[in-house]
């Protein structure tokens, strides 16, 4: 990944229509007022938190949610990236595998995650003061199943990206403007969606997965999925990364790795890497979303400063 450094002395000009987006941006999140920013390290939160502060400077704060759900990696970066922003950080630790709506894994996964992470936030937004509580959706989630959103939606976040009409060519071309380093980051999403649904999702199987992706970011590899089939581990990267499994002993170490976490069969998708995998061939019928519920939540400690 490009460093900050490196992402700063690369920046570029914006097109005509990106300068546009960023205006709309930039208004939305200046009329905020102040807000608290569901912040997960990935490319579409670190620009909504980089805007918002830079617009609204210490009445803009960071939420991370922390659970067995979170790639242990990713926590780091969010605490870094907070660093380098200049914004407060607060880790809150959620419990969506306390929900037995999320833990059953059914298509609608999402909707109760959502409904977790906002449930928490909400009143730590209201203890800091803050009026809003934002989160990085954006235009091209509008094509995709995305039950997330409609949680969101029903607990009254607010998605600025959307708003202001940014899909993830303008959120890419504006991150490298302002020289974050998470420009050209690779998607990623919650451990639980490497898991079919209907089948559960339990605390050791999100630990497999955390530490089967670790071993093949730690191979070199940029963007990995290992979605998990009960003792099979099935691997998606890149068309363009497949041919590295068979070159210096790569596929050989990730095997050894993987079976020492518990998978007997290590396999490699041939058709590479795609974003919801695992939501091909899903029915159009969408299960209902229920009843929104409040549930206890525990902040855990303020980890910077600005």
């Amino acid at each position: 990944m490009t460093t900050v450094a490196d992402a700063v002395t690369s920046t570029v000009d914006l097109s005509p229509e990106e300068a546009q987006a960023y205006s709309r941006l930039r208004a939305i999140c200046r009329d905020l007022g102040s807000t608290l920013v569901a912040f997960s390290a990935g490319v579409d939160s670190t620009l909504l938190l980089k805007v918002c502060v830079d617009e609204l400077g210490e009445r803009a704060v960071a939420a991370t949610a922390v659970s067995e759900s979170y790639p242990s990696h990713e926590l780091q970066q969010a605490k870094r990236l907070a660093r380098d922003i200049g914004v407060r950080l607060i880790l809150v630790e959620t419990h969506e595998l306390a929900d037995e709506n999320y833990a059953s894994n059914p298509t609608n996964r999402c909707f109760y995650c959502k409904q977790e992470l906002f449930t928490t936030i909400f009143p730590v937004a209201t203890e800091e003061g803050l009026a809003t509580v934002v989160y990085g959706a954006n235009l091209d989630d509008t094509g995709d199943y995305r039950p997330g959103m409609q949680a969101a939606k029903a607990m009254g976040a607010r998605a600025p990206l959307l708003e202001a009409g940014l899909g993830k060519p303008e959120i890419r071309a504006i991150s490298r403007h302002l020289g974050l380093e998470t420009w050209d980051k690779p998607a990623f999403a919650c451990l639980s969606s490497r898991i079919p649904y209907g089948e559960r999702v339990t605390p050791e199987k999100l630990a497999q997965i955390d530490q089967a992706e670790m071993a093949l970011y730690e191979a070199g590899f940029r963007q990995v999925r290992v979605r998990h089939h009960g003792d099979l581990a099935r691997i998606e990267v890149p068309p363009s990364d497949l041919s590295r499994f068979f070159s210096d002993g790569i596929n050989v170490l990730v095997t050894s790795r993987l079976k020492a976490i518990g998978f007997r069969h290590v396999t490699l998708d041939l058709q590479g890497y795609r974003s919801g995998s695992l939501n091909e061939g899903l029915s159009a019928a969408i299960a209902s979303a229920g009843t929104l519920a409040m549930s206890a939540r525990r902040v855990l400690p303020v980890v910077n400063v600005s």
